[in-house]
């Protein structure tokens, strides 16, 4: 089955508003082993929408649309699907008790432009809002053909498509995808192919496919099969494959982020940590802090951008200071130690860098970042050269900082 996916509203074209919406959908189609041959955004506009209805049917079995669908005139996509399959608009009774309810409930009138909102095509399905006002509704022609008009709304549309919608289209496939996310941080997208190169040309069930996600590189492993398990079971030995030639690189799968992983192993061994941060400006420790509990491990963060600073809250020795400058090896050193002896910490993690635009030289340029960790008594101190601007150096040294202390405390 293929279907097209078609957001509605002059907003978006605009780009007053960011289509979230095509990417869940995308996304939970696939995993139906449902192909999405197109996607599309269209205006506020009769002839534009019965247009990319007519154009959708060529290639595609079923549409998805989502917005159009409030009180207001210009809200129109179940006006056009009806009219595309030639039904009339009738009350939906259920709809207009729940939408009645809703507006006594607020103490305001019902009115006649909000009744819109309960009138649909002839014989569609007609699925409930749980988080609006608006429902939605499958419209199914005698050609075979179905639209699926859904809320703009992502709170709306997402409990919606999941609850109703993904029990509907069930009954029209006979297969699932299952993907499984590897993320990795300290190579990039390109060199991370090469090594799983020969996994992408030969695999065709599973498929590996690398991305590129901000500052850090993911693999997608996605199988297709009866059911869920025996994708699982298809994916396992091509994951197993992947992991071994990038071990070193992966810090989790999924959903999740780097920070949390560092934060759940943290907390998780009782190890104590205090960061000092100098061209991060303390974005180390506004990434720790993201992570629930992390209060048990996180000690205190020290913003030391100056010498003066970094002698007077972590010690530093002005000699040091003096010979090799404030972005160095033995001063990140001398920071990492500092500031875990200060704080009573297990872990010290520091940063020290030329963030940029100004400031760099030949022997020190922009970009040039020094990162330590002070962990059992020794420290680690590991020098970088990172390009961009002055936020992507920043956000970069953040990252690696992290990763830096995921990969000492990981065994």
């Amino acid at each position: 089955m293929n279907a097209e996916i078609i957001a509605v509203g002059t907003e978006i074209l605009l780009g007053d508003i960011v289509n979230t919406n095509a990417q869940y959908i995308s996304r939970e189609l696939a995993n139906l082993g449902i192909n999405v041959y197109k996607q599309e955004v269209v205006g506020d506009n009769e002839e534009r929408v019965l247009e990319s209805f007519k154009n959708a049917f060529e290639n595609s079995d079923i549409i998805i649309t989502t917005g159009g669908l409030g009180p207001t005139p210009d809200d129109l996509t179940k006006e056009m699907a009806a009219k595309y399959f030639n039904k009339e608009l009738v009350l939906h009774k259920e709809s207009y008790e729940n939408l009645k309810k809703f507006f006594d409930k607020g103490g305001r009138e019902l009115v006649g432009s909000n009744e819109k909102q309960v009138y649909f095509p002839k014989d569609a399905i007609v699925l409930k809002n749980d988080h609006g006002t608006a429902p939605g509704a499958i419209i199914e022609g005698d050609n075979g053909k179905k639209i699926v008009v859904l809320p703009g709304p992502p709170r709306e549309m997402k409990p919606m498509f999941d609850n109703y919608v993904v029990p509907y289209l069930k009954q029209f496939t006979d297969s699932v995808l299952v993907s499984k996310v590897l993320r990795t941080f300290g190579i990039g997208e390109s060199r991370m192919a090469e090594v799983v190169n020969d996994l992408i040309v030969n695999q065709t069930n599973p498929t590996v496919a690398p991305y590129a996600k901000d500052i850090e590189a993911i693999l997608r492993i996605t199988a297709k099969a009866k059911n869920e398990k025996e994708a699982e079971e298809l994916i396992k030995p091509v994951e197993k494959e992947i992991r071994r030639r990038l071990e070193e690189y992966i810090y989790g799968e999924g959903e999740t982020s780097l920070e949390n992983v560092v934060g759940e192993l943290l907390v998780k061994k009782g190890i104590k940590i205090a960061t000092a941060e100098s061209c991060t400006g303390g974005m180390v420790a506004e990434k720790l802090i993201n992570y629930p509990g992390i209060s048990e491990s996180f000690l205190e963060g020290a913003v030391t951008y100056s010498n003066e600073a970094k002698m007077k809250r972590l010690g530093v020795k002005k000699e040091t200071l003096d010979k090799y400058g404030a972005v160095s090896k033995e001063t990140a050193r001398e920071m990492a130690e500092g500031i875990a002896k200060a704080a009573g910490a297990d872990l010290g993690v520091s940063t020290t860098g030329i963030a940029g635009p100004g400031g760099g030289t030949a022997e020190k340029p922009v970009g040039l970042v020094y990162i330590g960790v002070y962990y059992k008594g020794s420290c680690l101190v590991k020098e970088f050269n990172f390009t961009g601007d002055r936020n992507r150096v920043r956000v970069r040294t953040t990252m690696s900082a992290l990763d830096l202390v995921r990969r000492t405390i990981k065994e």
